[in-house]
């Protein structure tokens, strides 16, 4: 029964009125990117552009992304959910609603939005709800956050032509990513940013559905 019901808790958000509190300060963080030394929390270069992805466990997704021409920082962090300031033992308890997202800052005149979440819907299996493979609950679910109305217009337009790109494929389930406005943004703990590249044989949890997104070119 306890192992039923802490399941259940993991894989259904929670309410203003069930999230564990938080606190008002932020945790501690890196200040610094571990391979590049680029500052995580900023200044980035002039014309950046930042969205935040879901991939399930934000380890092998930071990686895959801080290897992506045109990226110029990363950050493991937690979004969407309810508690201010929340540690990684109080995500993965499903009770602050956080999913793992990495912090994707990049130059769109080296890489677009669309090849980006092309990358992004490739590399996970987005179908699986509260879960990636067999990584279970709330904080692997996978989600899109985006800073403009324009770069959420795209963000669906992808979602819809990967979901027909599935469906050609002969797979009948439906895409579940989150795609919303980002919200605040928390910075995981250190040993969280770049974990693989201090790790390098660690965990890494990215599992595709072997289909293609399609991509439309850059005019």
């Amino acid at each position: 029964m306890f192992l039923i019901d802490m399941f259940n808790k993991k894989t259904v958000m929670p309410t203003t009125e069930t999230a564990l509190p938080g606190r008002a300060q932020a945790i501690p963080t890196a200040s610094a990117h571990f391979i590049s030394g680029a500052p995580l929390k900023g200044p980035y270069p002039a014309g950046s552009k930042t969205v935040y992805l879901g991939m399930g466990c934000f380890w092998g997704a930071e990686r895959l992304l801080w290897e992506t021409p045109g990226v110029h920082v990363t950050a493991a962090g937690y979004q969407g959910g309810i508690t201010p300031n929340p540690t990684y033992q109080e995500t993965v308890t499903g009770l602050t609603g956080h999913t793992e997202v990495v912090k994707v800052v990049y130059d769109p005149a080296t890489i677009t939005l669309d090849a980006l979440l092309k990358i992004f819907f490739e590399a996970h299996d987005p179908t699986q709800g509260m879960r990636q493979g067999n990584d279970i609950g709330s904080t692997y679910r996978s989600a899109i956050y985006v800073e403009d109305e324009a770069d959420m217009a795209l963000a669906l337009n992808v979602r819809d032509r990967f979901q027909e790109a599935l469906t050609k494929a002969g797979h009948s389930s439906r895409v579940t990513t989150e795609i919303a406005a980002a919200g605040p943004f928390y910075y995981a703990e250190d040993y969280h940013q770049q974990y693989l590249a201090k790790n390098p044989n660690g965990y890494c949890g990215l599992r595709g559905t072997g289909v293609s997104c399609p991509i439309v070119p850059a005019a």
